[in-house]
């Protein structure tokens, strides 16, 4: 009987310890769930949550990304690189697009280079030259001073010294003789328009700034942004989390390669320690990775381009992941490593991302038994949570979180028009029900990585957000791992700031 009785109370153990994994109880977290805050714009740059980093910028409009058009005064027609790169380069287009449009690098605040359509750059031998669209990568053959007047007229100059014209052959060629005045007729004189909207990333303010004044500039932002009260108030409000974004230039401090600077990976060490003192946990979120992985400005892409799977720059991923793990792996305030945050649908294809995934959960292995690894889902047409849901619950791993971002804005037209009860109702309906399969399926455990307590409706009361708060913090606490809101602060955006959203009772946790 003895024998028996020992028998079931292992069995009972045994069907609570998978009832409480079923409802997804995550070590370590108080509450059992992560109900957290990302910090974002605090060590990978976002423009638009705080655009003061910018002040001060010489030619401040002309950052690396920045889209460019130029139509020739005496022929009004625009500068154009035939199929979008990899030939010639004529003056000889009525009306400006895609290969009238050209992405800059800047290497001084008057001289730059000029990347078309399909990658190429703009290039010339020197005096008396065609200009092309045919280099792969840029050097003093690729690089233009920009001259400009205070009418949007500019006169551009080859590293040659010899500026640049539009042909009686429709041709732009570097053989203009003599310095060209910004008269009208003059085939050395374009118009420059910027076409699109501009990065505003860590590698604009860096480069943009220079060295110095962008070591001044983010050493002042890294200390004051994000503070240890704030994670005192964070802690006294229920927040167990917080989601830190970095990207990896941090693991190659104190020197990181240009133009980024050093300090941030002091400024994460502060956060650990901090986290440590307040019982608050750590996930590091690799937010910004060598080539970009979504051509966006929290990706610290340099011109929108999406090169992560070119060239070396997976490996390189990977010895980030191998230096963070390395480093943090023990540290007692380490929830978890995401491996990479929102990579771009379709131009990631679900095979390398799975690859990736798995060599990035080996490397954290190496380091903690225990640390969550989180794998973040794809965004833009063609992103299927579910899909790759399944593809990493396959993969037979422990300990691994699938992160999904749920905004009411932005990719889709629907929420263009809805009214405060149909963002509410989409939410309780639409999101809870993809948030449900995702709970019962026997795979990884869900997290909502990123969410916000705002929509594209303008006008809303604070009623009508309260509701909408509420709707979010009932949908994505059910998950399985739990949520954190984006962001901390937002200089620009107060419904984006959970700090405002809780000082002014708009969000109630």
């Amino acid at each position: 009987m003895e024998s028996i009785s020992c028998k079931w109370l292992l069995l009972s153990f045994l069907l609570i310890s998978l009832a409480n994994s079923a409802l997804g109880a995550v070590d370590g977290v108080k509450g059992g769930k992560v109900r957290g805050v990302n910090l974002g714009n605090w060590l990978v740059v976002e423009g638009w949550m705080k655009p003061t980093l910018f002040d001060g910028i010489p030619e401040g409009d002309m950052l690396d990304g920045a889209k460019v058009q130029f139509k020739s005064l005496s022929s009004n027609k625009f500068v154009s690189a035939k199929d979008g790169g990899g030939s010639g380069v004529f003056v000889d287009q009525d009306n400006g697009d895609t290969w009238e449009t050209f992405r800059l690098w800047r290497v001084t605040q008057s001289e730059y280079q000029f990347r078309a359509l399909k990658g190429q750059f703009l290039s010339c031998t020197g005096q008396g030259a065609s200009v092309t669209a045919t280099s792969g990568s840029p050097s003093l053959a690729e690089t233009f001073t920009i001259e400009r007047a205070s009418n949007d007229r500019v006169r551009i100059k080859h590293s040659s010294g010899t500026y640049l014209r539009a042909s009686s052959g429709n041709e732009l060629k570097a053989d203009y003789v003599g310095t060209p005045g910004f008269d009208d007729g003059n085939a050395a004189i374009f118009v420059m328009t910027f076409h699109g909207g501009r990065l505003q990333g860590e590698y604009q303010l860096s480069n943009g700034h220079g060295p110095q004044k962008a070591q001044e500039v983010l050493t002042a932002h890294r200390n004051n942004y994000v503070t240890r009260e704030d994670f005192q108030f964070l802690s006294q409000h229920g927040i167990n989390t917080v989601r830190i974004p970095v990207g990896w230039w941090i693991t190659k401090d104190p020197n990181p390669p240009a133009p980024y600077v050093g300090g941030g990976l002091a400024a994460l060490d502060n956060a650990f320690r901090w986290g440590r003192e307040t019982g608050i946990k750590c996930i590091i979120d690799l937010h910004a990775v060598p080539g970009s992985q979504n051509g966006m400005d929290h990706s610290s892409s340099r011109d929108g381009s999406i090169d992560w799977m070119e060239s070396d720059n997976i490996p390189r991923t990977l010895e980030a992941i191998e230096f963070l793990a390395s480093k943090y792996g023990k540290d007692p305030a380490l929830l978890g490593i995401e491996l990479l945050n929102e990579p771009n649908a379709p131009k990631i294809s679900p095979d390398v991302l799975k690859k990736y995934y798995k060599d990035g959960y080996d490397i954290v292995r190496k380091h903690s038994d225990t640390a969550y690894v989180i794998m973040c889902q794809r965004i833009g047409e063609g992103s299927k949570p579910k899909g790759l849901y399944n593809a990493i619950a396959n993969m037979g791993l422990s300990n691994v979180v699938f992160d999904l971002h749920y905004y009411n804005l932005f990719y889709d037209p629907l929420f263009k028009n809805m009214s405060p009860q149909q963002n509410i109702n989409y939410i309780y309906n639409d999101r809870k029900a993809d948030i449900e399969y995702i709970n019962t399926a026997n795979g990884p455990l869900l997290f909502i990585g990123e969410w916000v307590n705002e929509w594209e409706f303008k006008g809303g009361t604070q009623e009508d957000y309260q509701k909408f708060g509420q709707a979010q913090l009932d949908v994505y606490g059910s998950t399985s791992f739990g949520w954190a809101y984006w962001s901390l602060k937002n200089a620009d955006k107060e419904h984006w700031s959970l700090k405002w959203n809780i000082n002014h009772n708009y969000l109630q946790l």
